[in-house]
């Protein structure tokens, strides 16, 4: 049998040669380039490491706020639906505890650097 790389193990290596061997060689519009190569490559990481986790805690918090199964899509579609016919009330904690740990699980991903989600009172602590 042979031993194959992760697909997180080489998302990280190219990023890593990207930012570690060809940044420092580049300038102008090629370097801004490379720079958003690593950069949606370490989302793409982050996604490979994180985003199953995420998706199941967000399943699991949809199926209780709606009482039912079904895939993530379909009850994201339902979850809206509610909201529109005004079946699930704006103020109801539980979905504002699913739309807080939804977002904060997204934005962990996408942009865990951004300010806004380093100072967040409701952010996990890593």
């Amino acid at each position: 049998m042979m031993d194959q790389p992760s697909a997180l193990e080489l998302v990280t290596a190219v990023r890593e040669f990207i930012e570690k061997h060809a940044m420092p060689q580049l300038q102008g519009h090629t370097a801004f380039h490379a720079r958003v190569a690593a950069n949606a490559l370490a989302i793409v990481a982050r996604q490979l490491e994180h985003g199953g986790a995420a998706d199941v805690a967000e399943h699991e918090r949809l199926k209780k706020l709606l009482g039912r199964d079904g895939t993530l899509d379909d009850l994201n579609r339902e979850l809206c639906r509610r909201i529109r016919a005004n079946a699930i009330a704006l103020d109801n904690t539980d979905l504002a505890v699913h739309m807080i740990e939804t977002t904060l699980a997204k934005v962990a991903i996408d942009q865990p650097t951004y300010s806004g989600f380093q100072h967040s009172p409701h952010r996990r602590q890593t």
